[in-house]
């Protein structure tokens, strides 16, 4: 087997979330020959471009670069073969051709964060907090023909709080990330790695998807239990962000992004979406069977407040209503 220096890694990775195993690559003395992430796209008011995070830290460590708009693109595919990989990684990237994944010698492994095949998709940090788990976790695994579906490597667990949101869970996960990126590789280094199929691995309950959240996935259904609008919320919290319609009384209405909640247990005769203030200090909306008290909230073209300050520059009284539905 060659030494870690000698083992040729090309790393594949585009978010935040894929910097971290990246950087313990490099700051383990690993021979990274190469990154690949996506291609740069024009964002916010300006359509400034934006280099993605793997990019910026890619440029930042003089690391060779591919940026390629289709992944069987010919020259793409050459300069990729010039490379002379021995092993690929890939962590939140796209879903690779088999020219590209059966290329290097040792194969090519995902780093997911779910513990497979829990969460197959592109959003399992977002769903697993959404559906109000207790514990999530992160998985190696060798990639194959289908999305998310090959042998796993290793698996490391997470518990998730209560009072976990979707950006603590992701923080947890992206460190843990980088050490069993890097122990997943010391293992195929030295032929201890035993995989296992998926569909032989024990699974309690039944198998849930992760799929791309889109705005229409995140608008707030106020007839379902506290709990579960409470999981919803912190599962979009603080992106992309949970948003509901606030009906005002001269019959406008106004898209509410909402960030931070409490469950509150109580028994009324409310209506679902029925505004409860003091038009001071608190906004309370009735559920199905309790109360969700909103922490902080955000208007459209405003910043993030949280509910006091809110309240100090607009008039809310319960004539306003949460739209249901």
């Amino acid at each position: 087997m060659p030494d870690k220096k000698d083992l040729k890694i090309v790393y594949m990775g585009t978010p935040e979330f894929a910097v971290e195993p990246l950087r313990c690559l490099i700051d383990g003395g690993y021979n990274v020959v190469g990154v690949i992430t996506m291609p740069d796209k024009p964002a916010g008011r300006g359509h400034k471009i934006h280099f993605s995070p793997v990019k910026q830290y890619a440029l930042d460590h003089h690391l060779p670069l591919l940026q390629p708009e289709k992944l069987k693109d010919a020259d793409f595919v050459q300069a990729l073969r010039d490379w002379q990989a021995d092993l690929q990684v890939v962590v939140a990237f796209r879903m690779l051709p088999e020219i590209v994944w059966n290329m290097p010698r040792f194969g090519t492994f995902n780093l997911h964060a779910s513990l497979l095949p829990q969460y197959r998709g592109a959003a399992p940090i977002n769903w697993a907090v959404i559906n109000g788990d207790r514990e999530t976790g992160i998985t190696t695994f060798f990639l194959t023909h289908d999305i998310d579906t090959g042998k796993v490597i290793q698996q490391v667990s997470v518990p998730i709080a209560d009072t976990d949101n979707v950006e603590i869970v992701h923080d947890k996960l992206m460190l843990l990330g980088g050490k069993l990126v890097v122990e997943t590789i010391e293992a195929i280094l030295h032929g201890r790695v035993k995989p296992i199929p998926q569909e032989e691995m024990a699974v309690v309950g039944e198998l849930l998807p992760a799929p791309k959240i889109f705005k229409d996935t995140c608008r707030i259904n106020w007839a379902q239990p506290t709990k579960k609008i409470y999981d919803f919320i912190r599962g979009l919290s603080p992106y992309p962000a949970a948003w509901t319609e606030l009906n005002c009384p001269n019959g406008e209405e106004i898209v509410v992004k909402i960030f931070e909640s409490e469950k509150v247990e109580e028994i009324h005769g409310f209506a679902p979406g029925t505004i409860l203030t003091d038009g001071k200090n608190y906004i309370k909306v009735a559920t199905s069977d309790g109360l969700i008290l909103i922490k902080s909230l955000q208007f459209p073209g405003k910043k993030r407040l949280h509910t006091e300050e809110l309240l100090r520059g607009f008039k809310l009284t319960e004539e306003f209503c949460m739209k249901v539905g």
